[in-house]
């Protein structure tokens, strides 16, 4: 997906927070540690023919990664910043300044390659010391590369030095987040970046919701701030399924259509598919199935749009409505880099075998 308003920040914390959805971490590891067995290949191989009769793509073409953009001007200006220069996106952000979902993608991409060289963000701030810009994606990048050094795996598989150097980058990136909000008061983005360190400092509640306010009065419809703020809300994190659901809710009413934070709901049910006996067919799920359902309609293709498409589509077909969760699965068929699918250790297994699945019930 487009890596959208923190789009890295966000799959960096999501290779955390993640639990792998449904199966133990062994029985993961079993599947990518050998061959399939003759009957699991002869099982795919059908599970392959059977899509590509239905004009839906084998496996091995279905991408699973994220990082795709939907904004022509953003890769010239990641190849700049690769190669050192850092005028191109200096200038691309001043274009969209004001325009802050446009604003993060930017963003999101140049952190991404900050955090592997910063090269070119060197050269932007001895050029522009002050720049609101280069304090963000320093920020920013600091984030990212705080959550690299933390690694992936859960608590129990973490080296105190791993999280001594997280909680420490996070320290430094606080301090750096608020220097570019104070550069740059009308931008939303580094509160939507601070989430992060909420998350990995443990902010209080209080605290938090503090934050959320200066949030939503800059932006209140902020798609990735809303969902960072959820994963806060989350029982894994500081909250539990009624904090999640309840902040999900009030959040969705009262956004407009095409917005797409209809789907929140539905993120807050999947997040905690495994603490209710009914998550997909008690009344909130189809309420909040049919509210992203036409949200996203005739929606533009972008990474919000996707994500919410999979989601729809992974509770229709939950709801045993294949044919609707096939028409779903149609439009964003050939990547699959996104919640529900981006939990599992191999995203295109789930996948797949749900979309086989709504096939053969649909008829």
């Amino acid at each position: 997906m487009r890596i959208v308003l923190l789009v890295i920040v966000v799959a960096l914390v999501a290779l955390w927070m993640s639990r792998r959805k449904n199966e133990p971490e062994t029985v993961q590891a079993a599947r990518h540690t050998g061959a399939p067995d003759e009957g699991e290949d002869k099982a795919l191989a059908k599970r392959d023919r059977r899509a590509v009769a239905a004009g839906l793509l084998p496996r091995e073409r279905i991408g699973t990664k994220s990082g795709r953009t939907f904004d022509p001007r953003v890769p010239p200006v990641v190849a700049a910043a690769v190669r050192g220069d850092w005028v191109p996106g200096a200038e691309l952000l001043h274009v969209v300044d004001g325009k802050w979902a446009e604003r993060s993608e930017v963003v999101a991409h140049l952190e991404g390659v900050a955090a592997e060289d910063d090269a070119f963000l060197v050269a932007w701030e001895e050029a522009l010391p002050d720049d609101p810009d280069a304090a963000l994606v320093r920020a920013a990048s600091t984030v990212t590369l705080a959550w690299k050094i933390r690694g992936a795996k859960r608590a129990t598989h973490t080296s105190r030095e791993q999280f001594a150097g997280f909680h420490e980058t996070l320290d430094r990136a606080r301090a750096e987040m608020a220097r570019a909000a104070e550069l740059n008061p009308r931008d939303p983005a580094p509160l939507v970046h601070e989430i992060a360190l909420a998350l990995g400092l443990g902010y209080p509640h209080a605290r938090m919701r503090e934050l959320w306010d200066r949030l939503v009065a800059l932006d209140p419809h902020h798609f990735h701030g809303h969902k960072l703020a959820l994963q806060y809300w989350c029982a894994k994190w500081r909250g539990s399924r009624e904090l999640a659901l309840e902040f999900a809710e009030k959040a969705a009413r009262g956004a407009p259509p095409e917005s797409l934070l209809a789907v929140l709901p539905l993120m807050a049910l999947f997040e905690h598919e495994d603490d209710h006996e009914n998550p997909y067919t008690n009344p909130v799920a189809l309420e909040w199935t049919e509210a992203a359902r036409e949200a996203v309609a005739g929606a533009p293709d972008s990474w919000r749009s996707r994500e919410t498409r999979h989601l729809v589509g992974y509770f229709l077909a939950r709801q045993e409505r294949y044919a609707e969760a096939l028409e779903q699965f149609r439009q964003v068929d050939d990547e699959i880099g996104f919640l529900p699918w981006s939990y599992y250790a191999d995203p295109a297994e789930p996948y797949t075998r749900l979309r086989d699945r709504a096939l053969r019930k649909a008829g």
